[in-house]
């Protein structure tokens, strides 16, 4: 039985769960999830976990997320994105110096308004759905973190390449309207590339036609998520058992923080913390 994580170079036009669809197709799994939506019109590294592996998904869509995005100034959509309708145009007087200026703006913690275009739900509803019949409601703004923000290269008067390292929750094309407003000018997103998530890169990322050649010799232990945090190896029967079955262990040699933590034998039995000397499961992995 197929289990593992795959990593997908996501090609445009599809969407995530088609993604999905398509690896359970292919590895005749019906457990398979994705570590973070991306919209159809974006590219890029997207962790795709089969089987007993889902059950780390949870680890890939909190973690920090990396992308370049081209961001056109002097347009503003109904989207954000080039996706959508044309709503102003404005000429663009500011410089790549000015653009510069302003991003600092934007990086560390910040309050973002998400989009109408976007899986959020507001009683019971989900925002594209209200956008689709023309209808537009108060959004609170949200608490999200831009870790590093980095203007790569000016493509054309208008357009720009960003390098932008962030937490979860973070909309790209939110950002690009942002930006342009900021400058005066409204901006809006042209592409977007997720270059890393869940702690892989796009070095490691594979198409659908590798998965369709290969199958399963492409997946990944789920351990692969986890390896920075340091191994710890059960010293005896006892402790493994106790584990096992879902019981905290004493653990007087550790230090706090988490750790993963190996059966004697060598298997990856769970995501554990250590806390004053206990050690305690985050998340067991027996058999994924």
């Amino acid at each position: 039985m197929a289990s593992g994580i795959v990593i997908i170079d996501k090609p445009s036009g599809w969407t995530s769960m088609d993604i999905c669809a398509k690896i359970r197709g292919i590895l005749k799994e019906k457990r398979v999830g994705h570590g973070g939506t991306l919209d159809p019109m974006a590219t890029g590294v997207l962790p795709v976990f089969v089987g007993q592996a889902t059950r780390a998904v949870e680890f890939a869509e909190n973690g920090e997320k990396e992308y370049i995005a081209g961001l056109r100034l002097g347009l503003v959509t109904s989207t954000q994105d080039t996706s959508g309708e044309t709503l102003e145009t404005h000429p663009v007087t500011v410089d790549r110096a000015a653009l510069e200026v302003v991003l600092p703006r934007f990086t560390g913690p910040i309050a973002q308004i998400p989009p109408m275009y976007s899986a959020i739900k507001i009683n019971g509803q989900k925002l594209y759905d209200l956008a689709r019949k023309g209808k537009e409601v108060e959004r609170k703004p949200r608490n999200i973190t831009i870790f590093e923000l980095e203007l790569l290269e000016q493509v054309s008067e208008t357009d720009y390449l960003l390098r932008c390292r962030c937490s979860k929750g973070t909309y790209l094309r939110t950002l690009c309207h942002d930006i342009g407003q900021a400058l005066g000018c409204g901006g809006t997103m042209f592409s977007l590339r997720r270059t890393m998530a869940a702690g892989y890169t796009l070095a490691e990322a594979v198409s659908l036609e590798d998965v369709q050649a290969q199958g399963e010799a492409l997946l990944r232990p789920v351990e692969s998520m986890f390896t920075a945090y340091p191994l710890y190896t059960l010293p005896s029967p006892g402790k493994e058992a106790r584990v096992r079955n879902g019981n905290p262990i004493t653990v007087p040699e550790l230090v706090d923080g988490t750790y993963r933590v190996h059966g004697k034998n060598g298997e990856f039995l769970c995501l554990s913390c250590a806390e004053n000397g206990t050690l305690t499961s985050i998340k067991n992995f027996f058999g994924a």
